[in-house]
């Protein structure tokens, strides 16, 4: 996400696999990537605030190190954005399970009893 949040520029699924392998290395499809939703919701995201249609204006001939601290705020900006996205989707699938939980009458104890500890120290062999 790192890598769209600071995009500036045009942005295309080719450009966006380039970038990834660049700096992470790694090659995916266009299809691989776009499956995954958080990847595709913040390259929708990117793309309408690179186009003028959410937020940020265009950039204006400024010094270099104004440039610099500009191409940071663009950055933050734009992953600040996509973290309120999440955060609302994640907001509203816990809404409908506190009320399927609510349904099935399952108790705020229950929901917030802590999980078991793992024990890595043991491997338990299938026969």
């Amino acid at each position: 996400m790192g890598i769209l949040d600071g995009w500036s520029g045009k942005l295309t699924w080719d450009l966006l696999r380039e970038s990834i392998l660049k700096h992470l290395r790694a090659s995916y499809t266009r299809q691989a990537l776009s499956n995954h939703e958080r990847i595709k919701n913040a390259f929708n995201l990117r793309k309408r605030v690179l186009t003028g249609k959410v937020g940020e204006t265009p950039a204006k001939s400024v010094p270099p190190e104004v440039k610099v601290l500009q191409d940071r705020v663009a950055r933050l900006e734009g992953e600040n954005e996509r973290l309120k996205m999440e955060n609302n989707k994640l907001m509203e699938r816990f809404a409908t399970w506190s009320y399927n939980a609510h349904l099935k009458g399952v108790t705020q104890d229950v929901l917030n009893k802590p999980l078991p500890a793992v024990n890595r120290n043991v491997t338990v062999r299938q026969e």
